[in-house]
């Protein structure tokens, strides 16, 4: 726990050391992780179930996120009829690859032709949110579940695709593992989907982001109680470029990776050691401040999301109902916050000036 505090305390760190700067940004194209064809996968919301045969005592041994393993991928049209694949896998991620996962982060890699007429048509690499641990299936669950709010939110969002997967370890003797996992739709798709480009920016700061972009995505990371981002240092955020916009108003954010919310409620999330919260269910709002006009339009818009929120949760079928309480225990807490005097208003307020008074970001 002490080497994963000095993590986040150095990448806290380098966010507000690197916000300060306010240079140009400079972009590069990266390489896309689809095909150009038309790609179904997250087309649907319904459970996809796939076994995945490879080395796994390897894998877990080594998780190495540059020696990829052949693997065999193996999903059912009905129960007579079965697709079998040959693809690659690998390890990745950061924190949770290095220091809490014993089964960390999947990478599938296809055959750029060989997915063609199958579930994964059109897909080269494909992130897959596994397990992790033995008895985490819950928060993968809520993890996935978060995703999905943010899609009732907008469009701007990854969408993602719930699996149960069976593992089945090539290099020895044992039971099978069958767990819940998430793919996220690959970023070259969701550039696709709503006419963007997907660059690698350098030396981007808050200031550089579309304003209610970056506004939505802010105060949303503040509902589910995540604090575990950053533009400069682009953590958990993916910024996309929209050709048809000029100036600021063409960068756009779109944030990812939610198991350090309070929401999701993992037993490993801690807050960054500069944070003046003590546990990741406190909230604190982690954005430059606007005027209490523009904030107040943002929470209208969740306001008025409300409902479709709740649904998404309550409508779930995988998540103990234990879960779900908790859930939507902590959105209540929110938009009870909303009502008469809207101390979440007064919150955000005070929370973003404390932000920029940090950040050196402080708006003459």
């Amino acid at each position: 726990m002490q080497m994963k505090n000095t993590i986040l305390s150095a990448t806290i760190l380098l966010l507000f050391t690197t916000v300060a700067l306010m240079g140009q940004t400079q972009g590069e194209i990266t390489v896309n992780d689809t095909q150009d064809v038309k790609v179904t996968l997250f087309d649907s919301d319904d459970l996809m179930e796939i076994s995945l045969a490879f080395d796994i005592s390897h894998y877990k041994k080594y998780k190495s996120k540059d020696e990829y393993l052949d693997a065999v991928l193996t999903y059912y049209n009905s129960p007579e009829d079965s697709v079998v694949k040959n693809i690659k896998v690998r390890a990745r991620g950061n924190i949770r690859r290095t220091a809490i996962c014993d089964f960390p982060p999947l990478m599938l890699n296809f055959r750029m032709k060989d997915s063609e007429g199958t579930e994964f048509e059109g897909i080269n690499k494909l992130k897959i949110v596994p397990y992790c641990k033995i008895g985490y299936e819950d928060y993968i669950l809520r993890e996935y579940l978060v995703y999905r709010l943010f899609n009732v939110v907008t469009d701007y969002s990854y969408r993602v695709r719930l699996f149960r997967i069976t593992y089945i370890n090539t290099s020895r003797t044992q039971k099978n593992i069958t767990q819940f996992a998430f793919a996220i739709e690959p970023t070259a798709l969701l550039a696709e989907r709503t006419g963007t480009t997907e660059i690698e920016y350098t030396g981007t700061t808050q200031r550089n982001i579309k304003p209610d972009m970056l506004d939505m995505a802010a105060v949303f990371n503040y509902m589910i109680g995540n604090t575990d981002w950053s533009v400069p240092i682009q953590h958990n955020v993916q910024l996309l470029y929209q050709p048809q916009a000029t100036g600021n108003e063409a960068n756009l954010i779109i944030p990812y990776d939610f198991d350090y919310a309070g929401i999701v409620h993992t037993n490993y999330a801690v807050p960054f050691e500069s944070l003046p919260i003590e546990n990741v269910r406190q909230r604190l709002y982690m954005a430059m401040c606007r005027e209490e006009d523009s904030f107040l339009e943002v929470l209208k818009k969740l306001q008025d999301k409300k409902q479709e929120l709740y649904k998404v949760i309550e409508d779930f079928p995988y998540l103990h109902p234990r879960s779900k309480r908790d859930m939507t225990s902590y959105l209540n807490e929110f938009f009870a916050g909303l009502e008469k005097r809207n101390p979440v208003l007064r919150s955000i307020m005070t929370d973003c000036r404390w932000f920029e008074e940090q950040s050196n970001l402080r708006v003459r």
